[in-house]
């Protein structure tokens, strides 16, 4: 077998230096710009009030989700999360977690460890979009579980902005969850790498008048502006 010339092994040296040296500058200057996306602040001026409605901003490290109480006065979800679309109906449920992500990443990732690099890829430049609605019991505060106390009015506003994403029960697929208690529904939008799971987290927040950072890609963005001791 003929020896490689010199010449064409440092081209390929180089050409699998940029290999790589792509893609990692890509992830880095997607990291800086969410990092200081998030460090720009919606709504600065607003203020944690005395009195008002607790919901809780839920975080698995990647994923955040929006936690409010299931029956209020201002709201009753059940109308639109109904308990007989859950495996297990009947528990006294108590809370309504609700998020928004990419179809394909939801229905076929239930651990990180089944994620494909093709999910990641479609996900990145735009996939279909579904809610994620979970209902506990009582949930406990801790630091992937934060509560943040916000006035009726505000509460009034985050519950418009979730219902929007809400398509009636007529319309819309269900799909089984990962566990008894949770279950996902079809839902308007498209994700993408700019318009992602936690970008909607802080949109709705936003929406509501909550302080919230401008650009939050990252759980991490989203929770940075709900401080876990207070």
């Amino acid at each position: 077998m003929a020896a490689q010339k010199p010449g064409a092994l440092k081209r390929a040296a180089k050409w699998a230096a940029w290999a790589l040296a792509v893609p990692a500058t890509l992830i880095t200057l997607f990291l800086l710009a969410a990092w200081i996306g998030s460090a720009i602040p919606r709504n600065p001026d607003w203020i944690e009030p005395d009195r008002g409605v607790e919901i809780m901003i839920e975080t698995n490290g990647v994923h955040t989700a929006i936690v409010m109480p299931l029956v209020s006065p201002m709201k009753d979800w059940r109308s639109d999360f109904p308990t007989h679309d859950l495996r297990d109906p009947y528990r006294p449920y108590t809370h309504v977690s609700v998020s928004w992500g990419e179809r394909e990443v939801f229905l076929n990732t239930p651990t990180w460890g089944d994620i494909t690099l093709s999910t990641i890829a479609g996900a990145v430049v735009g996939g279909d979009s579904l809610l994620h609605v979970a209902h506990y019991v009582r949930p406990a505060p801790g630091e992937d579980l934060r509560p943040l106390l916000i006035t009726e009015a505000q509460y009034a506003k985050l519950v418009t902005t979730i219902e929007r994403q809400v398509v009636t029960s007529q319309g819309r697929e269900t799909y089984p969850g990962y566990f008894g208690n949770d279950v996902f529904y079809d839902a308007p939008g498209t994700y993408h790498i700019g318009n992602t799971c936690n970008q909607w987290t802080s949109d709705v927040l936003a929406a509501a008048g909550i302080r919230t950072g401008l650009w939050t890609p990252l759980a991490g963005g989203v929770m940075r502006w709900v401080p876990a001791d207070r």
